[in-house]
This record gives C-alpha cells, sequence and structure tokens, in this order.
C-alpha cells in the first residue's frame, strides 16, 4: 500500500475542508478539556461531519470510558479520537485479484465518479505490471463508452466496447473472452449508473454479475460502489440500495477532497458493513489511493497541518 510521506501529504491537503471546519472546533473543544458542555458539543460536531447518529454514539461512548481512565488533557484525549475512529473504520482492505485473471466491476450511479475512477485505478494496476483490460460495460450512454475509450488511450490499456444501445451483458461476455485469450491480469468493467428505474438497473446489474461468474468461474470478483463524498448521507442511501441487488465487497469514495464532511467515511463503514477500499483526494492520475485508516484518522487530526 501506498502511505508514503507523499500520500499523507495529499490526502491532508485532501482533507482540508473537512480540516478547516469540523477539525478546527474539535481542536478548540479539546483546548478546554472536559467541561460540562463537553459530550454535548462533540456529539454536534461528530454528526454535523457525518459521521452519522450511530457512528457518533458509539465513538462518544468510547472516548467517556476512555477518559475515565487516562484521556484528559487535549493531546490524549486527541491520540484517543484518532485511536477510535482507526477502530471504528476497522482494518485496510486490499483487493483480491488472484487467480488472474481478477474481475472488479464499478458501480454507482452516474455523477459520482465512476469512469474516473476506472481510469485512475486502471493506471495504478498498469504501474504495478498488471495486463489490464477495460469492458464498457454502460452503453446506455454514448458519452460514458467515449469517456472510458480516452481513459484507455490515455492509461494504455485494451477496451472492449459495442455500440450505444447494446446489451450490457454481450460486452461483458466478449470481456470475459477477451480477458482469457489476452491473458489479462486484471478485467475492469463499467456498468450502467441509471435506467429507467431501480429495478430495471438492478436487474442488469445482477445479469452482468452472473455472465461473469459463469464466464470466468475461478476468478474472484470485487463489486466496487463508487461514492461521491460530497452527497454525504445520501450515498449511504444509494449503497444500501446496490447492496440488496449485488455482493458488494467495498467502497471506492472519490471527491474527499470537495466536502467539508469527510466523516462519512465512518458512516459509511460502520452503517455499510463493507471496507472502503480506495478513496479519492484530487484529479491527479495517482490520487485514488488505496484507504489507509490510520492515516486517514490521523490526518484529519494532524495539528497544525494542512
Amino acid at each position: 500500500m501506498d502511505s508514503g510521506p507523499g500520500w499523507l501529504g495529499r490526502l491532508r491537503a485532501g482533507l482540508a475542508k473537512t480540516r478547516q471546519t469540523f477539525t478546527a472546533r474539535v481542536e478548540d473543544l479539546l483546548g478546554r478539556g472536559i467541561d460540562p458542555s463537553f459530550y454535548d458539543e462533540l456529539e454536534e460536531l461528530l454528526i454535523q461531519a457525518d459521521l452519522g447518529v450511530p457512528g457518533t454514539e458509539a465513538v462518544i461512548a468510547r472516548l467517556r470510558e476512555r477518559a475515565r481512565t487516562d484521556a484528559r488533557t487535549p493531546d490524549s484525549l486527541r491520540r484517543a479520537l484518532v485511536e477510535i475512529l482507526t477502530g471504528e473504520l476497522g482494518e485496510a482492505a486490499s483487493l483480491t485479484l488472484t487467480p488472474p485473471p481478477g474481475v472488479v466491476v464499478i458501480l454507482g450511479t452516474n455523477g459520482s465518479g465512476k469512469t474516473t475512477t476506472i481510469g485512475k485505478l486502471a493506471a495504478r494496476l498498469k504501474g504495478e505490471e498488471k495486463k489490464i483490460l477495460l469492458a464498457a460495460g454502460d452503453t446506455f450512454r454514448a458519452a460514458a463508452i467515449d469517456q472510458l475509450e480516452a481513459w484507455a488511450r490515455r492509461v494504455g490499456v485494451d477496451l472492449v466496447r459495442h455500440n450505444p444501445g447494446a446489451d450490457p451483458s454481450a460486452v461483458v461476455y466478449d470481456a470475459a473472452q477477451a480477458a482469457r485469450a489476452r491473458h489479462a491480469d486484471v478485467l475492469i468493467v463499467d456498468t450502467a449508473g441509471r435506467l429507467h428505474t431501480k429495478a430495471n438497473l438492478m436487474e442488469e446489474l445482477k445479469k452482468v454479475d452472473r455472465v461473469l461468474r459463469r464466464e470466468l468461474p475461478g476468478s474472484p470478483v470485487e463489486a466496487l460502489l463508487v461514492l461521491d463524498a460530497t452527497t454525504g448521507q445520501n450515498g449511504i442511501i444509494q449503497a444500501r440500495q446496490f447492496k440488496a441487488a449485488l455482493p458488494l465487497t467495498g467502497i471506492v469514495l472519490t471527491k474527499l477532497d470537495g466536502t467539508a464532511r469527510g466523516g462519512v467515511v465512518v458512516a459509511i463503514s460502520r452503517e455499510l458493513g463493507l471496507p472502503v477500499k480506495f478513496v479519492g483526494v484530487g484529479e491527479g492520475l495517482d490520487d485514488l489511493q488505496p484507504f489507509d485508516p490510520r492515516a486517514f484518522a490521523a490526518a484529519l487530526f494532524a495539528a497544525g497541518e494542512n
């Protein structure tokens, strides 16, 4: 996992909006120490940062417990908060891509950053010396196919595509055959973000999943849901709908640099029971990175840094 100094700097910069609001106010609160209104004010700040009510209640309960023993000074309270948030986020979770071809199905609503995520993920995996094949499974929008083709050219990977309006399952079938024939290490599949009704969309996604598992029976299938961090709690509602239709394996949280509510990462992990596997904290090609819970919590409370 790339969690070196450069990545930590980008993570801190990506969390700037959250740090300017949530973190700065928490620091003021910690500086006062535990007075009668401390927990009520902290609870309000955590909810405003989109941790969600269940996550906020869990964090407050654990901090109260720590404060009875060792967390009494501002520094010790801050350390305790970092440790508690890290615990809420769980362990870092990497992609399962072996035996090849590993399959990564990218899901999400239009506008969440799906296609950009595919391009950046392809670039990252190619940088790890993997042979990548893309499948343009969102056939309902010509622009989605064109955008994915542009990413394939930019990154230097192959793309399987059909004409707009084609059956997505047919694209996926051809891509599965091509992945085997070309000895690809990873097949990354784009999917539609919106059909006429949610029921139609979910049925289409289930069909794509069935084709992949039938045609590549020995391959692991990662189903990653792309969520736009700026949508906050609405993203969790979307995620529940996708999770009801497919066996999701993780979340990609994009546009974390565009929100002041970075706490939504905690809410997603806790309320969905799914690991956040990647986060996007900028527009650069290398700004999609594996999610490191401890680095995230530490960056959130890196006092005096931006």
